[in-house]
């Protein structure tokens, strides 16, 4: 069977889910996986139809021949219908002699058994194993031919010189009827398409059509039982060789026992047998001089069936059929064929068609192995998930451009985990830079409407507060109305430090960076605060020499506002903590107190301008929306940690600042 142009399986990728189970059933790995599709590769493919079989989307597709035959129906000449015989496994809803007056009727002059042919091919392996010394593989399979010349071509020379029984009864009825009779394989089997285009048998047999075809032809023309004259096949005859599709039934029509003591004939059939037993043939370790074998559990199991029947059933049908025809046969008329074709020519050869790829080498897989996360022999499962036995396997049908890693379950569940991190990270990253941009977003608002309040607001205050001072000193101590103009400066100054706060929102402020020793900033900044005499001052530094590149008045409000507010929030005493540390690349200001804590439900506004939890004229709640501001133009961070309630533990909160150590350089192409 060479190589065809046209694949005899393809792919219908709209179907294709990739299961992989094609790739698991096929012998000869002819499936590649690549691009996310399953590509049946049609110089690799032996047309054995396991994946047809196997696939439970109906995503792979047999070249059809019904079109072809029909042109020859209808052409006007002599055609032959050779029926596989095979055919009582399939049709057990009708009797055989109303399904060959159905074929008759789609315009078949002849509609003969192959099982005759079986009988032909039968003898000439008794005569072959009488008269030539050697050992033998046999050649009644199709697909065992394409996978010998294929995958183990040192063995082509093995393969019995007999022809299939479609090409034996192609033969015998050319001699009984004529050369110009046309033939028309029918049977089970997808790789008779590709026998029958072989260059080595090329004109033997002009198509072969599955039992799927036939019933669509049948189908087609509306022929039913009941509507067609029971007929029966046209002689020759079968006889024993209509047990040729059940396993091993070649062997009793040929009268070959695989008998287990002498070990001369050995059978074997099934997807993984024949793999083994050709394996073992071509070592030695099968010493038989005949090895048996067939792709399918016999070709009543083949992928060209439509039947849905188990195989015993297939069996039991064919068992039947061939013992009524061997009871009710006219021996006589039999022999008298088997006189006419005893000279008939069953030879033919077979050539090499080598796909064997190049093991690539254990260094290779080694490397493969380990881009798919198998670094230790535990870590290959041999799962089998990919379609492929062993993981080895699996690495070097990559490296052969037949699969991809993503087949691999395990990695891409492995792959999944890590993206599905990956994403939970991005997605705080995202939620991260939202509430940064809400926050912005504020500050900018505030921006626009501090310069708006500035503008309006500024110079009436400004007057206000002059004359509130210059009455308060004009105003003797003892007068009555001192007390009110004392209140009245007071309030003022108040509105001062609000519209102060405003200004800094207003301002365009720019970062004026220079290296400063952190901690002594720190340590500078707190002592010139007021601290009340029940909190204690820590200072905690992992290095008093801790350098960066920062603003030094800015970062010294957002230390101020920081302590304020930790003073604000220990009103009975506490501890207060500042701690100054390296973190990679930033560095770190912390601010701990051990006061009442900040409420969950207040956590989320601190940073919002104008939120505060603090009594009228204690604060403007501006403090926070500075400090952030002011971090975010050093692109750093800052972030909250409290604790207001006792039952939980220690109440207290902590504000940290990072803040990098080097400020980014703006790139060549900007501005």
């Amino acid at each position: 069977m060479d190589p065809q142009s046209a694949p005899l399986v393809s792919t219908i990728r709209e179907r294709c889910r990739l299961c992989y189970t094609c790739v698991r059933e096929c012998p000869s790995k002819a499936i590649r996986i690549a691009g996310g599709q399953a590509e049946v590769l049609a110089d690799r493919c032996i047309g054995c139809g396991n994946c047809v079989r196997v696939c439970s989307q109906a995503a792979k597709r047999v070249r059809s021949e019904v079109e072809p035959v029909e042109a020859l129906l209808a052409s006007g000449a002599r055609v032959a219908a050779l029926v596989a015989p095979s055919f009582p496994a399939e049709f057990t809803e009708i009797e055989y002699e109303y399904l060959v007056g159905m074929i008759r009727d789609l315009g078949f002059e002849r509609v003969c058994e192959v099982g005759f042919g079986a009988d032909l091919v039968a003898a000439e392996y008794q005569r072959l194993l009488a008269t030539q010394p050697g050992r033998f593989i046999a050649t009644t399979c199709p697909a065992i031919v394409g996978y010998v010349e294929r995958y183990h071509p040192d063995l082509v020379l093995a393969l019995a010189p007999i022809v299939s029984p479609m090409v034996a009864s192609a033969r015998a009825l050319r001699r009984l009827y004529g050369d110009d009779l046309r033939m028309v394989f029918i049977g089970p089997c997808i790789a008779k398409k590709g026998e029958a285009g072989s260059e080595r048998i090329e004109g033997e047999v002009d198509a072969a059509l599955t039992f799927g075809e036939l019933r669509e032809m049948l189908g087609r023309r509306a022929l039913k039982a009941e509507s067609v004259a029971p007929s029966d096949f046209d002689p020759p005859h079968a006889g024993s060789g209509a047990l040729f599709p059940l396993s091993r039934g070649m062997l009793q029509a040929a009268q070959l026992p695989e008998d287990l003591l002498s070990g001369e004939v050995v059978a074997a059939d099934g997807r993984s047998e024949f793999v083994e037993a050709i394996r073992e043939f071509e070592t030695g370790d099968i010493h038989a001089r005949l090895l048996e074998v067939l792709c399918c559990n016999g070709c009543i199991m083949g992928p060209g069936c439509t039947s849905r029947a188990p195989l015993f059933s297939r069996r039991a049908q064919v068992s039947r059929y061939a013992k009524r025809r061997m009871a009710d046969g006219d021996r006589e008329r039999w022999h008298e064929y088997w006189a006419r074709l005893a000279d008939l020519d069953l030879r033919r050869t077979f050539r090499a068609y080598d796909r064997r790829i190049l093991a690539p080498s254990e260094a290779e897989v080694r490397d493969m192995l380990a881009r798919l996360g198998k670094f230790l022999p535990a870590d290959e499962l041999n799962c089998g998930a990919c379609g492929y036995e062993t993981c080895r396997e699996h690495a070097s049908a990559i490296l052969r451009g037949l699969a991809e890693g993503e087949m691999c379950l395990p990695y891409t569940i492995e792959q999944l985990r890590t993206t599905c991190r990956d994403l939970a990270v991005s997605n705080e990253q995202l939620a991260s830079a939202q509430e940064a941009l809400m926050q912005s977003e504020k500050l900018a608002s505030m921006g626009q409407l501090a310069a708006g309040i500035a503008h309006e607001v500024n110079n009436p205050l400004g007057t206000v507060l002059m004359l509130a001072h210059t009455l308060l000193e004009e105003t003797p101590t003892e007068h009555p109305a001192r007390e009110d103009l004392a209140l009245i400066a007071s309030e003022a100054d108040r509105c001062k430090r609000i519209v102060s706060g405003l200004l800094q929102f207003a301002r365009k402020n720019k970062v004026e960076t220079r290296s400063t020793n952190v901690p002594g900033l720190v340590e500078r900044t707190v002592r010139m605060l007021r601290i009340p005499p029940g909190v204690t001052v820590r200072y905690e530094h992992t290095d008093e020499d801790l350098k960066a590149e920062i603003d030094r008045d800015q970062v010294a409000q957002v230390v101020t506002n920081l302590v304020n507010n930790a003073v604000d929030a220990m009103p009975g005493g506490g501890t207060l903590t500042v701690r100054t540390a390296a973190d990679g690349p930033r560095v770190r200001i912390e601010v701990t107190d051990s006061g009442i804590g900040i409420p969950p439900e207040n956590l989320k506004k601190i940073f919002e301008p104008f939120f505060t939890t603090k009594s009228a004229g204690k604060g403007t709640g501006l403090g926070l929306s500075v400090t952030y501001g002011i971090v975010k133009m050093h692109q750093g961070d800052i972030r909250v940690v409290s604790n207001a309630d006792p039952a939980g533990g220690p109440t207290g909160t902590t504000f940290t600042v990072t803040l990098p150590r080097e400020r980014a350089k703006p790139s060549a192409a900007a501005g």
